[in-house]
């Protein structure tokens, strides 16, 4: 049996996590969990768990200068009055990040978004102008 050589593992602690966050009820606000790479151990870590932050808030919270992995539970608000809670995945990678973090984060990529099963992706690589709650309603309404 062959098996694929992953760089970076994505633990049970982690799957779980996402598992638990993705199947809570929520009835407003966004909330999101944050995944990082521990380089030393090469496998992902839960870094932060926010419920009910604000995109604004979110954007203040995640490093200026260091790759993550956010699933995001958005409060959206459809055109006919509908409210949804649709998983969004951002890949926050800021262009300031070190090197090698950039490779590792972007080595695991395809394998977190499998994990995560989020709706929709957002990719961010400026982290002033990358992530507003316009970009994210864009994103999910088009």
């Amino acid at each position: 049996m062959a098996s694929s050589a992953k760089t970076v593992d994505i633990n049970e602690d982690v799957t779980k996590a996402l598992r638990k966050f993705r199947f809570q009820r929520r009835s407003q606000g966004h909330a999101a969990i944050v995944i990082k790479i521990n380089k030393a151990a090469l496998k992902m870590v839960v870094d932060e768990e926010y419920d009910d932050i604000s995109i604004a808030d979110l954007v203040e919270e995640l490093p200026q200068n260091s790759p993550r992995y956010v699933v995001l539970s958005y409060e959206l608000k459809h055109r006919d009055g509908r409210t949804s809670f649709p998983l969004v995945f951002i890949n926050w990678a800021p262009s300031s990040s070190e090197t090698t973090m950039m490779t590792l984060h972007a080595s695991a990529l395809l394998d977190f978004q499998r994990v995560a099963e989020a709706n929709k992706t957002i990719e961010v690589r400026d982290a002033e102008e990358g992530l507003t709650k316009a970009i994210v309603d864009e994103k999910l309404l088009s």
